[in-house]
């Protein structure tokens, strides 16, 4: 009976199934070629800013874009043509990723001489847009983004508070220790008590009285146990809640939210593959 239903689907379905979900053999086969890929192109990325190795190997490094181009160029093509309705993809997150990260190779093309170098660079440095590319296989992100979306409202109020504390530090330390020390007002103190509430520490602001120093070492203090909470809260939502995995997508309009036994799409209703 499976393969009655395997031999009636058609190559739409087939290539939807295999670019769109990892369920089957060949939809995980795809994603580690596509993930390698992901990879060799921002490896790719990283060494033309190198002026040695790109001096050495412009035109290996150059030839080994544009394959990688191609090759991104065509999945972004399959993607929209193994789809019924093309544009839920295209105006995506991940499908204005791919395309941001596929465009600036033939944009390149467009600009030529010295004159265009400057623009031509900053073209080139949007090909780091792939790395985004990475999130769609890590199924945990999900998992991740429900959680931060179910604790907004505690991250919020405790936000809030972080930013009371900073300003009533920066007020204090500005009158404490004065423009003579480098606090010469208000919001430049409370830059540096959100500074030292992280736990950052530039040190182009310092404290020199003693009892600016020892409010500076309890925000310091303060810092750590503040730090603390958000993890804290984003864990316990994470325990809570507990996020389905299921990759697969809906060949009409992908949407991919669906429990591991939907047969028809949540969304709009198509059926599943």
């Amino acid at each position: 009976m499976k393969k009655l239903e395997t031999k009636n689907r058609t190559w739409r379905e087939i290539l939807h199934e295999v670019i769109y979900e990892a369920d089957t053999r060949q939809g995980k086969l795809f994603d580690i070629i596509l993930l390698g890929m992901i990879l060799i192109s921002i490896l790719l990325v990283m060494l033309e800013s190198i002026n040695d190795i790109d001096d050495k190997y412009h035109d290996q490094l150059y030839i080994a874009e544009w394959v990688v181009t191609i090759i991104f160029s065509l999945e972004y093509i399959v993607r929209i043509i193994s789809i019924r309705r093309p544009s839920k993809y295209i105006f995506s997150f991940y499908g204005i990723i791919d395309f941001l990260s596929t465009i600036p190779m033939y944009l390149s093309m467009l600009f030529v001489g010295t004159h265009s170098l400057v623009a031509l660079r900053a073209l080139r440095l949007l090909r780091v847009f792939r790395i985004l590319k990475l999130s769609r296989f890590i199924g945990e992100s999900n998992q991740l983004m429900v959680a931060l979306n179910a604790s907004k409202a505690k991250i919020g109020v405790f936000l809030y508070f972080v930013l009371i504390v900073c300003i009533i530090l920066g007020t204090v330390m500005y009158l404490i220790e004065g423009a003579d020390n480098g606090f010469t007002s208000i919001p430049r103190s409370i830059y540096w008590s959100i500074v030292t509430l992280t736990t950052v520490g530039y040190g182009d602001i310092a404290p020199q009285t003693a009892l600016g120093q020892f409010i500076a070492s309890i925000t310091v203090i303060i810092g750590y146990a503040i730090i603390a909470i958000p993890t804290g809260i984003v864990s316990s939502e994470m325990t809570k809640n507990k996020v389905n995995l299921n990759t697969q997508s809906c060949p009409n309009c992908s949407y991919d939210k669906h429990r591991d036994d939907a047969e028809y799409c949540y969304h709009c209703g198509t059926k599943l593959n």
